[in-house]
């Protein structure tokens, strides 16, 4: 791996030092995301209530969000090798602010179709940031210590999920069942939209004149004497297995983010739509220090093995939800939040482990997996309208069985 500078010749690599500040820029990026997806889940419940859409019609949301990433991750995969890391970064976050923006006559026509639209374009910004800025962690710095840095970044995504949910639940939910939320309905989704994308635009403008250092992955041969070539990286079975996994694991996140707040509304006598949010706020905490106990772990344990246990777990818990119990479902659900902590990174990491010069390839098919995130939740509304909220979770048991195989089993390279 060379890592190169403006204000160096090409090849001549900086000491690991400097690398802080570029690391901590690309971190930051983590928390954009963090804090769309947080908002996301709670929006979903809003346009229930405020638009009176049912629960597998909300779930077009979470579709548009991650079916941009499903669409746009191959361009973003072929934007970062043509100009770079810094564009990239720099290009998602001007793209996110415009689809924050889109937001603004959304909510004023109050149309669920426009804020649909909005929600996808929101989110190929994001696809192309996060595929930008996931594979600048992992590659800025010792190989061996990729999954670390990649669940600490993490760990600052799961900081923008975290308030995500606060802010929904004090702005778009009123305290009573049956009241009128803040601003008409949709005056606080304009609002908390704008100061979004103002604060994203901003950040673009201080990206835009910071320096960056570009990465060039070093060239990798096979056995052969032969450079990796573009049919070998799917040759590889952790790599396919790794992309499948990562699809079906975030079809199973993203559909509990999604029908949480009904689950707990449902399950806990008394409890109304923002109570339900701020509970996704104590989910999502779980979720938080999930990444840094994982972060300490992985310190002792190999990624495998961690992803293995998480898995395991969150098979049981998703069954124990699914049962439907008072309050214990929603307790295990928030639950299922820390043991899902880890796994978007440790996936990631291991995946994409030895691929040399396709890397960054490789690293944009594990972010066009994101696009997963379209599985679970519409067959999980149908499921639950016909049968309940909490039957719905038994596909995501499903979904953690698998990846708590790749673990055991799917990860390791040919």
């Amino acid at each position: 791996m060379v890592i190169e500078t403006d204000a160096a010749p090409p090849g001549l690599a900086r000491p690991a030092g400097s690398l802080r500040g570029p690391l901590s820029i690309a971190i930051a990026c983590f928390v954009v995301w963090g804090l769309a997806y947080g908002l996301l889940d709670v929006l979903n419940k809003h346009f229930q209530e405020t638009l009176h859409v049912g629960k597998a019609q909300s779930t077009w949301l979470q579709m548009a969000y991650f079916g941009a990433y499903l669409t746009m991750s191959v361009p973003a995969g072929l934007l970062l090798q043509a100009r770079g890391y810094k564009f990239g970064i720099v290009s998602g976050l001007v793209v996110t602010a415009g689809g924050a923006l889109l937001f603004i006559p959304s909510a004023e026509a109050a149309s669920f179709p426009l804020f649909v639209g909005s929600m996808f374009v929101l989110a190929a910004g994001l696809c192309v940031l996060e595929t930008s800025a996931d594979t600048y962690v992992n590659v800025l710095g010792p190989p061996e210590k990729a999954t670390q840095r990649l669940n600490l970044a993490q760990s600052f995504n799961a900081l923008g999920v975290f308030f995500g949910p606060l802010i929904g639940g004090a702005l778009f939910f009123a305290e009573e069942p049956g009241a009128t939320s803040a601003g008409g309905g949709q005056g606080a989704v304009q609002l908390t939209y704008f100061v979004i994308a103002i604060a994203v635009i901003a950040f673009a403008a201080f990206v835009s004149f910071s320096r960056l250092p570009e990465v060039r992955e070093a060239s990798h041969e096979a056995a052969d004497g032969s450079a990796v070539g573009r049919s070998a990286l799917w040759s590889r079975s952790h790599f396919r297995l790794g992309v499948l996994t990562q699809a079906l694991y975030i079809g199973a996140q993203v559909g509990i983010g999604a029908f949480f707040i009904n689950l707990v509304t449902e399950t806990w006598p008394g409890l109304t739509s923002r109570g339900g949010a701020y509970l996704l706020s104590i989910a999502t905490a779980g979720y938080l220090i999930g990444r840094f106990v994982a972060t300490g772990l992985l310190l002792r344990f190999a990624p495998r093995v961690i992803l293995t246990l998480y898995g395991v777990i969150n098979v049981a818990l998703c069954l124990v939800v699914a049962a439907g119990v008072d309050q214990v479902s929603a307790i295990a659900l928030i639950g299922v939040f820390f043991f899902m902590s880890t796994m978007f990174a440790t996936i990631f990491t291991l995946g994409i482990a030895d691929l040399g010069p396709d890397t960054k390839r490789g690293a944009s098919m594990m972010v066009m997996a994101i696009g997963g995130g379209v599985l679970l939740p519409y067959p999980m509304g149908r499921i639950a309208e016909l049968y309940g909220t909490p039957s719905a979770f038994l596909l995501p048991a499903a979904c953690f069985a698998l990846v708590a195989f790749y673990g055991w089993r799917g990860a390791r390279p040919a």
